[in-house]
């Protein structure tokens, strides 16, 4: 006889712990503090939406989450892995290994077409077999038609449908997405917002986006609200709570 709950959500581990983490800049003799004493823990698995008003520190703290950027004092630990010690080139490596970016300036390389530019990230890991995949990929976003066009030729939400695709191809265990959507026309971003989540929840990836747009955020499993650099709210979306019920 089983004893345990049948219902109950299966354990999962946690893949992002930040610790204390503040961040702060000189300006001349002034010290401007964008970050101070955030702390949280993200399961693997699990998608998240950081909000707050612009300056508020949103994108200053998915930097700092995805080794971008380093703290002033306190701790990230991503994959298991504590960033303090890491060199430039050991981040980076992480990155390449366990990460996928989702940027607002979709970020796409001018003189590379949409595929080209959807397998540099596995090249860069020194994969030489992934034109099927990258093109399996721009097939899921709805680009099967535009393999070969340069970023130039293509519309804001295309290029953003080609960065989701490049994001995908190493097949991250967490995904930072900064204002994807931020560029995008209301229509396009319906269309984007549900690539990203249905890829997000066909490959288990952990999502982290960064969004001025309640509506989106309330789509995750929970919001992190941030004013003035700290933690003001940390819930539960009402489907995460359902499920969690």
């Amino acid at each position: 006889m089983m004893n345990a709950d049948m219902n109950a959500e299966p354990m999962r581990r946690t893949i992002l712990t930040a610790a204390n983490l503040t961040k702060a800049y000189k300006s001349g003799e002034r010290e401007l503090t964008v970050l101070k004493d955030v702390t949280f823990e993200i399961e693997e698995g699990s998608s998240c939406a950081v909000v707050g008003p612009s300056g508020s520190g949103k994108t200053t703290l998915l930097g700092l989450c995805a080794g971008l950027d380093r703290a002033s004092s306190g701790t990230v630990s991503l994959v298991g892995e504590d960033l303090s010690p890491l060199s430039e080139e050991e981040l980076a490596e992480l990155r390449n290994r366990y990460v996928g970016f989702v940027f607002q300036s979709f970020q796409l390389i001018p003189t590379l077409t949409a595929i080209e530019n959807v397998m540099v990230p596995a090249e860069l890991r020194g994969e030489t077999r992934v034109h099927r995949r990258a093109k399996e990929l721009l097939e899921k976003v709805g680009l099967s038609d535009r393999l070969h066009h340069y970023p130039t030729q293509l519309s804001g939400g295309e290029q953003q449908r080609v960065a989701l695709a490049r994001a995908f191809v190493n097949k991250p265990r967490i995904l930072f997405a900064d204002e994807p959507t931020g560029n995008l026309d209301a229509e396009t971003s319906d269309t984007v917002e549900k690539l990203l989540f249905d890829l997000n929840h066909e490959s288990g990836t952990t999502l982290v986006l960064v969004t001025h747009n309640l509506e989106l955020a309330e789509k995750t499993d929970r919001i992190i609200s941030l004013r003035g650099g700290m933690v003001v709210s940390d819930r539960l979306t009402e489907s995460r709570s359902l499920v969690s019920q």
